[in-house]
C-alpha cells in the first residue's frame, strides 16, 4: 500500500491507530477494574463505612493523592525501572501499558468512589435489614445504583488516556502521538499535525456521546 496522506503512508496511519486502540483498551479495561477496586475499598474503609478502617483508608487515600499529583510525562519517565522489569523495555505500545494504567488507575478510584458517596445511606441500611453481606451489598446494590455515573467516569478515563496515550509518543510508544512528533512535527509537516488534531476531537466528541447516551438509557430505565 504506496498511497499517502499528507506525506505519510496509509499503513502507517492504520498501523499508529491501531497502536493507540491497543495502549487504550488495554489500560482502560485493567486500569477500571484496579480503580473500581480501590474506590469500593475507600467507600468502605472510610470514616464511619461498613469496614472502617482509618489506617488502610489514609494509606490507599494518600497513595492516590500522590499518583494523581505527578504530571503523566514526569510518571512516564519516573516509573521506567519498573515498566522495564515488568516488560523487559521502556519502548513501544506494551511498555506505555504501565504507565498508562499507574495513571488512570486512581484517576478512576477517585471518580467511582464519589459516585459510591452519592448512593443514599437508606438503600445500604435497607440491604443491611434484609441481611446482606458486605459484598452483597456492594455488588447488589452499590455497584447497580452508580451504574450511571461509572459509565460516565469510564467516559471520563477513556478521554484522558487518549491524551496520556498521545503523550506517550514523546518515549517511543507508537501511536497517534507518535505519529504527531515524528513525521508532523520534526518533519514541519503543518497539515499532518492538524489532522491529528482533528482526528482526535472527533474521537473525543463520539466517546462523550457516547457515553452520555448509554448513562441515559440506563438511567431511564432504572
Amino acid at each position: 500500500m504506496n498511497a499517502k496522506i499528507f506525506g505519510v503512508k496509509i499503513e502507517r496511519l492504520l498501523l499508529c491507530g491501531e497502536q493507540t486502540l491497543y495502549m487504550i483498551g488495554w489500560a482502560l479495561l485493567l486500569g477500571s477494574i484496579f480503580g473500581i477496586l480501590l474506590a469500593v475499598l475507600l467507600f468502605l474503609t472510610r470514616r464511619g463505612g461498613l469496614k472502617q478502617n482509618v489506617i488502610i483508608y489514609s494509606l490507599l487515600n494518600g497513595i492516590i493523592n500522590i499518583v494523581r499529583s505527578v504530571p503523566f510525562v514526569i510518571l512516564l519517565v519516573a516509573i521506567m525501572p519498573f515498566t522495564r522489569a515488568i516488560i523487559g523495555t521502556t519502548i513501544g505500545s506494551r511498555a506505555a501499558l504501565v504507565p498508562l494504567i499507574f495513571y488512570i488507575t486512581p484517576y478512576m478510584a477517585r471518580l467511582v468512589e464519589n459516585s459510591l458517596l452519592e448512593v443514599s445511606g437508606g438503600i445500604i441500611e435497607a440491604a443491611k435489614a434484609m441481611g446482606a453481606s458486605t459484598w452483597q451489598i456492594v455488588i447488589h446494590f452499590l455497584l447497580p445504583e452508580t451504574l450511571p455515573s461509572i459509565i460516565l467516569a469510564l467516559t471520563t478515563g477513556t478521554i484522558g488516556l487518549l491524551g496520556a496515550s498521545a503523550m506517550a509518543g514523546y518515549v517511543g510508544g507508537g501511536g497517534i502521538g507518535d505519529l504527531a512528533l515524528t513525521y508532523g512535527y520534526e518533519k514541519f509537516n503543518t497539515p499532518l499535525m492538524s489532522f491529528t488534531v482533528v482526528i482526535l476531537i472527533v474521537i473525543v466528541q463520539l466517546i462523550q456521546g457516547a457515553g452520555n447516551a448509554i448513562s441515559r438509557k440506563i438511567r431511564e430505565h432504572k
